[in-house]
């Protein structure tokens, strides 16, 4: 009974850092939920449709290759506005208003640089060799792209929207992360003819309803109009910095996929999609008990920290630890439900029972990084709020070569099982990293 009543009066209490986590996790994984539901109806709809082959191996590369810059900034922004929105509105309250309408003018602007990159390398990179794509994806991959492509600015747009409303505790961006994915569900049934061009131009309709949703939703902040593109506000001074070391640090720990896309793309007709259809169910995972509570966390641990860093820090050890072990019950839960849960959501018309086959053992080799990644996550969340992105910087770049190096090793072993296990061991070194990072701290602030 003890125990009920120390729950009940952290959710009862409005300073509690616990209470504040939980009401987050709950509604993150909320919205999570309703968001990665419309994501697997979408994703059971592109297997009835198109199975696993070169259409859809082209589509996913070009779709990962676009986003890439997109999971950067989001990763970026995420890690630095937070943590100093936090700050401002207790300092510098005054100096919010400009720096946001600052900042969207250079989002914009940098939206419109990479959109000119992206249209002159793209089709490069698609065209090499080195690619790993069969001529006919690699063709097919050519002719969407100067559609995909838009995707970029699009992109970079939301991140920015997305993560201003985190800044404030606001999780209903969580919710209207679904949207894209609704779109493409209703052009694929709406057009059950016409090849790949209903998914390619249903992720852009997608991504562009997206992004008005959030300035619909983002409205009562009143986002100052016009955007400007000079640097005049006295918040810059703090932003730039953390923002060159993480935008760095995203980068590189963001490879990951593009590694795994590299060493997919040279294991055969349909290894991206294979991987990518067991990557699809991970991801609603991982998203719900990891993605939910760093989200939740990231507003908590930036206010906390300006306030008690001994307590905070206990917050995290402890919000960790449970990360670790809902992720282990995880793992052996979903290792029994693999096979079911797989042809439930894609075997039908083109999607048969050896691609369910193939798909549910890759799912299994995934599911060992789900508590290491939900732990670290926590740890990566407290680095961010105290702006610590040197260590972050260091981590992510240890990480990628840790995860090349595995791969190297596993994927000639074990295919695209060893691919899979190379992120787990990669997540596993970067968790106990992380711990040793956080007890390293302690003792210096003793």
């Amino acid at each position: 009974m003890s125990l009920i009543r120390r729950v009940r009066s952290h959710l009862a209490s409005p300073d509690s850092s616990h209470g504040k986590i939980a009401k987050g996790f709950f509604w993150v994984s909320l919205f999570l939920l309703i968001g990665k539901l419309a994501g697997a109806g979408k994703e059971m709809v592109i297997a009835w449709r198109y199975g696993i082959g070169d259409d859809v191996d082209a589509y996913l590369y070009v779709l990962n290759l676009v986003n890439w810059p997109v999971a950067v900034s989001m990763g970026v922004l995420t890690s630095v506005l937070i943590p100093l929105a936090a700050r401002a509105r207790v300092e510098m309250p005054g100096a919010l208003a400009g720096f946001r309408a600052e900042l969207l003018g250079g989002t914009l602007l940098g939206g419109v640089l990479l959109l000119a990159l992206a249209w002159w390398g793209g089709p490069l990179v698609l065209a090499s060799p080195w690619s790993g794509l069969t001529e006919t994806a690699r063709g097919l991959a050519l002719e969407m792209f100067p559609v995909m492509v838009w995707l970029l600015p699009l992109g970079i747009l939301t991140s920015l929207l997305s993560v201003w409303m985190l800044t404030s505790a606001r999780h209903s961006n969580t919710l209207l992360e679904g949207v894209p994915a609704l779109v493409v569900l209703s052009a694929l049934l709406l057009f059950p003819m016409g090849g790949i061009a209903p998914l390619v131009w249903g992720s852009l309709l997608g991504v562009s309803l997206h992004v008005c949703a959030l300035f619909a939703a983002s409205f009562s902040d009143k986002w100052p109009w016009p955007p400007r593109l000079n640097r005049r506000s006295p918040l810059w001074a703090s932003f730039l910095p953390g923002l060159v070391l993480v935008l760095v640090g995203q980068a590189v720990m963001s490879l990951s996929t593009l590694v795994d896309q590299f060493f997919a793309a040279h294991l055969g007709e349909g290894a991206v999609a294979t991987m990518s259809y067991a990557n699809r169910v991970l991801g609603l995972i991982l998203s719900l008990f990891a993605v939910a509570v760093a989200r939740a966390t990231m507003p908590v641990f930036s206010g906390a920290y300006q306030q008690d860093r001994s307590a905070t820090r206990r917050v995290v050890q402890r919000w960790a630890l449970w990360s670790l072990l809902v992720g282990c019950g995880a793992v052996l839960l979903c290792w029994a439900l693999a096979p079911w849960l797989i042809e439930l959501l894609f075997e039908r018309g083109r999607f048969s029972r050896e691609n369910t086959k193939a798909v549910a053992e890759l799912f299994r080799y995934g599911l060992l990084q789900l508590p290491f990644y939900a732990a670290g996550l926590i740890y990566v969340s407290s680095l961010t709020s105290q702006r610590r992105y040197g260590v972050i910087l260091s981590l992510g770049i240890f990480n990628l070569g840790v995860k090349i190096g595995a791969a190297w090793v596993l994927v000639p072993w074990l295919g695209l099982g060893g691919l899979m296990l190379s992120t787990g061991f990669m997540l596993m070194t970067s968790l106990f990293l992380l711990m040793v990072s956080d007890q390293n701290v302690k003792r210096s602030s003793l």
